[in-house]
C-alpha cells in the first residue's frame, strides 16, 4: 500500500512539472501530461463550507405609529370663531418572548393630543402612558400560571375650564397613577382572546400633587393607597376585515380592602382601518367607572361618575415589525 502511495505521487509530480515545461513553451494544444493531470485533478472535490443557518429569534417586536392634525383659519368670517390647530399623537409598541412553555408580553401605550385656539387658551385633549407586561407558564392545555403588571398614568397636568372662573387643576404627572401586579391563571381558548384571573392583586394609587388626593380616594395627607383585591382582564386582538383590526381591554377590580361589592372597571377600545400604507381611520374610546375618583358636575357637586372618552381620527399612520393592532 506504501509502495503503491509513493508511485501515485511520484506520478503526480511528474506530471506537474512535465506540464509546467511545456506551458513555458507557447503551443497551441495542451500535451498529453498537462491534460491527464486537469483529468486527474477534476476527479478531487473542493468541499463547500456553509455556515450553519441562525437559531430563530424568540423575539417579536412591533411599533405602531399615528398621527392627526387640523387647523383652521378665518378671515372676516361673519358667522365667527376662533383660529386654531389641532394634533392627535398614538405610539404603540410591544415587545414578546416565547420559550417552549412560557411567554412573557410587553406593551407600552403613549398618547397624547391638545388644541390651541388662538385669542383662547391652550387645552389638552388627550394624554396617556400605559405600560404593560405578563409573564407566564403553561400549566396545562391553553391555561398558563401567569404573573402581570400594570402601569397606568398621565404625562402633563390637566384641567377643567368652568365658566367666568379660572382653569382648575384636577390632574398632573403621577396624579393619579396606578401600579398594578397580580398573581393567578392566564387562559387562551383561542389566538385572539385572552382571559386573565388575579385573585391576589395589588394596586397602589400614586397622588403627587397633595390637594388632589381627596379626589382621588386617598387621604390629604396620603400620597400613596394600598389596594389589595381580585381582578379580572379580558383582553381580544383580532383581524375583524381585510384591512380593519380590533384592540379591545376590558378590566374589572375587587377591592378586599374597601367596598368589595363596588367593582372598579377600565375598558379600552382600539379600532383601526388602513385606508393606504400610511393613512387610516381609527377609533380609541376609553370608558372608566371608579366610585373612589370624585369628578364635579356642572354645580360644582363632587361625586362618582361614569367616565367617558372617544377619539376619532384621519391621518398618518404607519407600522415597524410585525406589528399587531
Amino acid at each position: 500500500m506504501l509502495k503503491r502511495s509513493l508511485f501515485v505521487v511520484i506520478f503526480l509530480t511528474s506530471c506537474f512539472f512535465t506540464a509546467f515545461s511545456q506551458e513555458a513553451q507557447p503551443q497551441k494544444e495542451l500535451s498529453v501530461a498537462h491534460e491527464l493531470s486537469v483529468i486527474i485533478a477534476s476527479k478531487f472535490k473542493i468541499p463547500v463550507l456553509t455556515p450553519p443557518p441562525p437559531p430563530p429569534s424568540r423575539w417579536t417586536k412591533g411599533t405602531l405609529l399615528q398621527l392627526g392634525f387640523s387647523q383652521l383659519s378665518l378671515t372676516n368670517w361673519a358667522s365667527g370663531g376662533l383660529d386654531n390647530i389641532a394634533l392627535n399623537a398614538y405610539v404603540n409598541v410591544y415587545r414578546n418572548y416565547t420559550f417552549e412553555q412560557m411567554f412573557w408580553e410587553n406593551r407600552v401605550q403613549i398618547g397624547y393630543g391638545f388644541i390651541q385656539s388662538f385669542g383662547d387658551r391652550y387645552k389638552k385633549s388627550d394624554d396617556k402612558f400605559i405600560l404593560d407586561s405578563k409573564v407566564g407558564y403553561k400549566a396545562f392545555e391553553k391555561v398558563f400560571a401567569s404573573a402581570s403588571f400594570n402601569l397606568r398614568t398621565q404625562m402633563s397636568n390637566g384641567y377643567t375650564y368652568p365658566a367666568n372662573a379660572d382653569p382648575r387643576l384636577v390632574s398632573g404627572l403621577l396624579a393619579p397613577a396606578y401600579f398594578s401586579l397580580g398573581v393567578g391563571m392566564d387562559y387562551k381558548p383561542t389566538k385572539p382572546l385572552s382571559l386573565n384571573f388575579s385573585p391576589l392583586t395589588g394596586n397602589l394609587v400614586v397622588v403627587s400633587i397633595p390637594e388632589l388626593r381627596t379626589r382621588y380616594g386617598n387621604k390629604i395627607d396620603q400620597g400613596a393607597k394600598l389596594e389589595l383585591g381580585a381582578q379580572l382582564k379580558i383582553e381580544y386582538k383580532n383581524k375583524i376585515l381585510q384591512n380593519t383590526n380590533i384592540n379591545s381591554t376590558l378590566n374589572f377590580f375587587s377591592d378586599y380592602l374597601g367596598a368589595p361589592k363596588n367593582i372598579k372597571v377600565y375598558w379600552d377600545l382600539f379600532v383601526d382601518s388602513k385606508i393606504n400604507k400610511y393613512f387610516s381611520v381609527n377609533l380609541r374610546t376609553n370608558l372608566v367607572y371608579d366610585d373612589d375618583i370624585l369628578i364635579a358636575n356642572k354645580e360644582g357637586e363632587l361625586a362618582p361618575r361614569l367616565q367617558l372618552k372617544e377619539i376619532f381620527s384621519v391621518g398618518f399612520s404607519y407600522t415597524f415589525g410585525n406589528f399587531k393592532k
